[in-house]
């Protein structure tokens, strides 16, 4: 599937929980510990903002994603877990049956993250062998993937013992099980118990901006994430991957659908004054040496999406941070990752995302400071303004 323009088309909205901490400054020591308590609180609130499922950040300093998932997944009602899997430090088999597992007890709310990279320190400090070897990981991700899709496809019902046989079969007709033999993974036969409740399985999210993130996107996932970015990168970004699935169209003669998702910072105000005043204070507390030991960090990375947030934050230095209406870089000088921030009353920041909506963009994963009352307030003035305005340029398609 192509971008989508101009298709009828449903937007979903995600939030982030901060398994790191919390708090309204970035740069700084959490004001607020992540506590079970207070992710719970910070999930309960995006659920009755209208977000339908929270990204579980990985790496770092943040809390174990599959166990806070877990723990957020029996809080709420709806709300999905976007937990993570990396490939090469988890066995695929064991990461296919934790899945399958998440995804029965949820009540087929599970949705799988796929991280290959992350900073070269934290590859280094979790023993994987691959941590200098940014082309190869994603070689290792096509593989992983490739194993944990197969182990769903034989899933079978729990048995009180491995020795019972099953009776009647499964609603999900298992395929006969094969050996796998890659580079990476080999096994003589992969089986999962029990079965993903979702059909065929767990959707899949992978970002990336190189050329080997996108080619393992095109062929494994159901959303390819992108870093937030000014309008016109994205756009970009989306043409080339449009090109490189077309390209395995021709090759395979498969159709292969993928579905574009933004992550993305937001923080609303009544007045554009208020949001710039807001902004400009999440940064405040930010000492020379934490951006100093940031900039060395971030410029040691290997992660392409990584560096683009970096020469997105220089070339904007002398702008204040502004890279376009309402889209600020300054979160960046000491926060890795999806940065941008969309700054703005309920109307502007809507039309923003409307805008990243009109290239193709069909997931947002958003987030503000503190993650608790930002996602009250885009839930409560933005959200709705953004669902009246997509719902009313739908309405202009389907003429």
């Amino acid at each position: 599937m192509a971008a989508h323009k101009g298709n009828t088309r449903k937007i979903e909205f995600g939030w982030f929980l901060p398994t790191a901490g919390d708090g309204s400054h970035v740069g700084v020591e959490p004001e607020r510990p992540a506590t079970l308590e207070y992710l719970t609180e910070v999930a309960q609130a995006a659920e009755s903002a209208g977000f339908e499922f929270v990204l579980i950040p990985t790496g770092g300093a943040c809390l174990d994603a599959w166990v806070v998932g877990s723990a957020v997944m029996g809080r709420t009602t709806k709300l999905r877990p976007l937990v993570a899997v990396r490939p090469g430090l988890s066995a695929p088999v064991l990461s296919a049956r934790m899945g399958a597992a998440l995804d029965q007890l949820s009540g087929g709310r599970a949705m799988i993250n796929v991280v290959t990279g992350s900073s070269v320190q934290d590859l280094e400090e979790l023993g994987d062998p691959l941590a200098h070897s940014h082309d190869e990981r994603y070689e290792r991700a096509d593989e992983y993937l490739e194993v944990i899709k197969k182990t769903w496809a034989n899933g079978n019902k729990p048995q009180a013992s491995e020795f019972v046989a099953s009776a009647g079969g499964s609603e999900q007709a298992a395929e006969p099980a094969k050996p796998f033999k890659g580079k990476h993974y080999t096994f003589d036969r992969v089986s999962s118990s029990p079965l993903t409740l979702q059909n065929p399985h767990p959707p899949f999210y992978l970002g990336g901006s190189s050329e080997a993130a996108k080619k393992v996107a095109i062929k494994h996932a159901d959303t390819f994430l992108m870093w937030g970015e000014p309008h016109a990168w994205i756009e970009e970004q989306i043409q080339e991957i449009e090109q490189l699935r077309q390209a395995y169209e021709q090759e395979t003669r498969q159709p292969r659908e993928l579905n574009y998702g933004l992550r993305a910072q937001v923080l609303v105000r009544d007045t554009e004054e208020e949001a710039w005043t807001a902004a400009w204070e999440i940064i405040s507390q930010v000492s020379p040496e934490a951006i100093e030991r940031a900039e060395k960090e971030f410029a040691a990375t290997d992660a392409t999406n990584q560096r683009r947030q970096n020469e997105l934050r220089e070339k904007s230095k002398a702008e204040k941070f502004v890279v376009g209406p309402n889209l600020w870089t300054g979160l960046s000088v000491v926060r890795s990752g999806g940065a941008i921030l969309i700054v703005g009353t309920a109307d502007q920041v809507s039309q923003r995302l409307i805008e990243y909506a009109e290239l193709g963009v069909s997931t947002f994963i958003l987030s503000g400071y503190p993650h608790l009352e930002e996602a009250e307030i885009f839930g409560r003035e933005a959200l709705p303004l953004f669902q009246q305005k997509w719902a009313n340029i739908q309405k202009e398609v389907v003429r």
